[in-house]
Formats: structure tokens, sequence, C-alpha cells
């Protein structure tokens, strides 16, 4: 069973995957995979202004994150037809939502952008459909707030370019309320508090 942790920079994504992990057993990836995927790497790079202007190219930034899931393709197959839980911190929705944010101004070439991420990582690449998506409905001005702690204390961490774009949070977070709203690529649950997804979780697994 896969279940995918949506939200953007702070909304606690990460507190919300352990207490899943805790609670339930249930295995856990994070996308992006920094530490052993090469195509996340390269959107690292890109991120921190080390690739020179493939950061402005939307197509190209959504390319190299879907790419990094390809990676993780067969083992998460595994994971949609097997009993097992794991929960994901980020996936194809964050590529969908943060490229339409991008796109924003331009209301047609968003809707384009979330149309060929579901094409190229759902159909093209044949990445499993989650069984349950989970937007932590997190306001963007917490979310940046709890950001902003988390950088002073930890004084090796370095937001990068998407992260320090409060604008970008903003429209990100209203095009992640609207993949949820209109139930892009399956089921979704809008929640604020751990324990209600945690429910969520557990009632789906027992269902299934």
């Amino acid at each position: 069973m896969i279940v995918s942790i949506e939200g953007i920079d702070g909304a606690g994504k990460n507190t919300l995957v352990q207490a899943i992990r805790a609670e339930l057993g249930a295995d856990a990836v994070a996308f992006p995979r920094y530490e052993q995927s090469v195509p996340a790497q390269l959107a690292q790079s890109a991120l921190r202004g080390q690739m020179g202007d493939l950061v402005d190219s939307v197509y190209g930034m959504a390319t190299l994150f879907a790419l990094d899931r390809y990676g993780a393709a067969e083992a998460l197959r595994e994971y949609r037809e097997g009993e097992k839980i794991v929960v994901l911190d980020r996936y194809v929705a964050s590529n969908a939502a943060y490229s339409a944010a991008r796109l924003a101004g331009d209301l047609q070439a968003a809707r384009e952008v979330v149309r060929w991420v579901q094409e190229l990582e759902f159909e093209r690449f044949g990445l499993p459909v989650p069984d349950l998506q989970v937007l932590l409905d997190t306001p963007p001005r917490e979310a940046s707030a709890r950001a902003q702690r988390r950088e002073l204390d930890d004084a090796s961490r370095t937001r990068d370019r998407y992260e320090r774009d409060g604008g970008l949070q903003e429209r990100t977070y209203a095009a992640y309320r609207d993949l949820a709203r209109r139930r892009w690529a399956g089921p979704w649950l809008v929640a604020s508090e751990p324990q209600e997804v945690v429910q969520a979780v557990r009632s789906l697994a027992e269902e299934r």
C-alpha cells in the first residue's frame, strides 16, 4: 500500500511520516532522493544555482524529479500490490503542484503541465498510483516560519531556491488544494492533525 504525504516546505511532512512509521510499522521513502539518485542530485545542484539556467526550465526540473522517482518504480510497484505500507515524503503530486505554481501566471500552461506530469510519471514511466494522497493543510505563513526555525536550528542546512521563494510556496499551496479538490490521480485526504492521518491510513489498511 502506498501513501504519499504532500505539502509545502515546513508543512510538517517528515514529522507525519515518522508518526505513521512508529504507529503502523510502515516503511518510508523521501523524494527527492538526494543521497542516492543522480537525477535528484542534478536537480539539487540546479536549485543551488550550479547548473546555469536549468533551474529556469519548469519542464527540465520536473523531468529530473520524475527521473528520480522512475529509479524507484520497481520497488514501489511491489508495495502497491503487497500488504506492507510505504509512506512517501512527497511523490508525483509534488511535481504537479510545484510546476503549476511556477506557471501560475498562465492558467492554460499550468493546466497543461499538470496533465503532462501525470502522463509522464504514471503512464510513460509506469509509477504506481498511490492508494492515498495526504495534503498537510498547513498555512504558508506558518509553514514558512517553521522552515526558518529549522534552518536556524541546523546551521549546515541552507534552503534552496524553491524553498526561499515565499510567493512560490503560496502558489504551490493553492495548487495542492486544487489537486486535492479534483481528486487528481486518486483519493486525497486534506488534514492538519497527524493522528487524523494515522487513523485514516490504519482504516484503509484494514479495508485491504
